[in-house]
């Protein structure tokens, strides 16, 4: 007889328990959280697109009402000061390029 030779055993898994099939399932939860964290995202970058054009458009129209705060301050002086004639010739000069009767103005056509 030959002797006994110790032999090793094999250890066991743990067995897993399969995945349950009801209303809680870990993979659904992970695909819906990562969904919401990829749509906050999109929604976060396009607001901030968003707010900084909105900030342009207002920093332009800021200036628009500047310059027309000047314009209305120069109207109201010119307004106070009796002189409307001397604006409306500046006005039917500048605006509607009207001439003096013996004034004569020269074009340069040659220019594209």
């Amino acid at each position: 007889m030959l002797p006994k030779t110790k032999t090793k055993k094999k250890k066991e898994k743990p067995v897993k328990l399969k995945d349950k099939k009801g209303l809680f399932n870990w993979s659904l939860v992970k695909i819906t959280a990562t969904a919401m964290i990829i749509v906050c995202t999109a929604l976060l970058i396009t607001t901030e697109q968003d707010c900084n054009k909105k900030e342009r458009e207002l920093a332009h129209i800021q200036a628009k009402i500047d310059e027309y705060s000047i314009e209305n301050e120069d109207l109201k002086r010119t307004l106070e000061s009796d002189d409307l004639s001397a604006y409306m010739e500046k006005v039917a000069l500048e605006e509607y390029h009207y001439a003096y009767p013996d004034e004569r103005r020269f074009y340069d056509t040659s220019r594209d």
